[in-house]
């Protein structure tokens, strides 16, 4: 059994990971962090094989720290701060732990990426549409930020500024919208439930301590 500690239990990304966690066969919920809840992350550590984060860009570089001082794999899946940081902590962090960051842990969304990716260096002139609900604090979110990096990777002109969109009724939404000559190309990715993000976080959950850097960035890498 994989004990499974989350940080930001009392957020609506949080309280759906601890609901997946349960449901798991072979997961145990370790313990749910949260300052709403009362408890800190320190507090639920100590039984936890791996601690998932969904709390804000301000808290999560400093959670990512104490998994690691206590030798807690740690899986990440909040945005809108430098992931550089946090490959800092991670590579300084020591004690065998490993980070697995994902920009977006629906596996429909990832495949998007790789989509664009693949159809920049054919298509390379690009536009990014990414909506989401009124509540996400970053903007561009870090989908779109991640869809970007691949594409102009691969040799495509992402222009800025990305288009983002924040409304009640949303959840994760982006569109790739590449244009050539009297031909346009969308690659589209919607994520109707927060349950979608559900067999990503589980998959990273399952092999982070498998993985054979100490930092990894994109749930591509499972797949």
């Amino acid at each position: 059994m994989i004990r499974v500690a989350v940080s930001g239990a009392a957020g609506r990304m949080g309280a759906t990971v601890c609901e997946a966690v349960e449901e798991a066969d072979d997961m145990q919920l370790a313990g749910r962090a949260d300052p709403t809840l009362g408890t800190s992350l320190a507090e639920v550590l100590g039984g936890a094989d791996v601690a998932v984060d969904f709390t804000t860009p301000d808290a999560a570089p400093e959670n990512v720290r104490e998994c690691l001082a206590a030798g807690v794999h740690a899986v990440v899946g909040t945005t809108g701060f430098d992931v550089s940081e946090l490959q800092r902590v991670a590579e300084q962090g020591g004690g065998g732990a490993n980070v697995f960051v994902a920009p977006n842990f629906a596996i429909g969304a990832v495949l998007m990426m790789q989509m664009a990716r693949h159809a920049a260096p054919h298509m390379p002139e690009c536009e990014i549409v990414e909506l989401h609900h009124e509540r996400k604090l970053d903007a561009p979110s870090g989908t779109a930020k991640r869809t970007a990096e691949l594409v102009r990777e691969a040799g495509g002109n992402v222009h800025e500024p990305i288009h983002s969109v924040r409304l009640p009724g949303l959840v994760a939404h982006q569109e790739v919208i590449f244009g050539g000559e009297s031909q346009t190309l969308s690659i589209r990715h919607d994520s109707t439930d927060r349950r979608s993000f559900m067999p990503g976080v589980l998959l990273a959950v399952r092999h982070v301590a498998q993985l054979p850097e100490s930092f990894t960035v994109g749930l591509e890498h499972l797949l």
